[in-house]
């Protein structure tokens, strides 16, 4: 044995992966696609159902597409932005009550513990260890529940909402296009269910969640969504 000490560093035994770093942009991502897909498909099968003109029927869908886009872009900025007000409110006023109570605070986090399991005693030695080292950081992570994982970004929530809301969109709109003289409404219902299909699996996937319950999701709303339109369509004979 050499005279040199050797410095021993724990190192986990594994490292688990995990997905919930995604939930917030995959959460916009889906809902652009969903919405995009759903809305002008729907719009263009109300609208075929009323006037099966092509030039109606392009006109509506690319109608749809651009002011679907921008607003699931702006709506996704302005509630996401809310969400990121509050939340900084909050810290606000955690940071701002450390300062004038710091020892109802530790007491407060450390009951926080105790109601998680932990004895008086040890919730007590954690509060205290903790508050020594990141007041504000435990009483923002354990108190409100906020991470940076979870933390409200409303440029990243409108940029993936808009694309994916065009993407998608895109594919009803195309397939209105490209479909046969007097086939526009079942090209369109095909490609929207097969496109939902796709949507629903593709989400689960990229969070590592179950995809048949996801794909039967989007699946059912977005058939109830066509039908209910062409229906309004096909009663009214007007463009909806």
């Amino acid at each position: 044995m050499s005279g040199s000490s050797t410095e021993l560093k724990y190192q986990p035994a594994h490292e688990e992966l995990h997905y919930i770093n995604r939930s917030g942009w995959l959460r916009a991502a889906v809902l652009g696609a969903n919405d995009g897909i759903v809305s002008v498909s729907s719009l263009v099968v109300g609208v075929a159902a009323a006037d099966p003109t092509p030039q109606a029927v392009l006109i509506a869908g690319f109608a749809g597409l651009a002011a679907g886009a921008m607003s699931m872009a702006a709506g996704e900025y302005v509630s996401v932005s809310s969400q990121s007000d509050i939340e900084a409110a909050d810290i606000e006023r955690e940071r701002q009550a450390l300062l004038d109570t710091p020892e109802a605070e530790e007491r407060e986090l450390a009951a926080i513990y105790e109601s998680r399991g932990l004895s008086p005693a040890t919730a007590a030695l954690v509060a205290r260890e903790l508050t020594e080292k990141d007041a504000l950081g435990a009483h923002v992570r354990d108190e409100l529940g906020l991470s940076e994982v979870h933390a409200a970004n409303p440029l990243q929530a409108a940029i993936a909402s808009g694309l994916t809301f065009c993407a998608a969109a895109a594919l009803p709109v195309l397939a209105a296009v490209f479909a046969p003289e007097g086939r526009i409404i079942p090209t369109v219902v095909v490609t929207t269910l097969v496109a939902l299909a796709g949507l629903g699996a593709l989400g689960a996937h990229a969070g590592a969640a179950p995809k048949i319950p996801a794909t039967l999701r989007v699946l059912f709303w977005g058939a109830a969504a066509m039908a209910i339109t062409a229906g309004v369509g096909h009663i009214f004979g007007v463009s909806v």
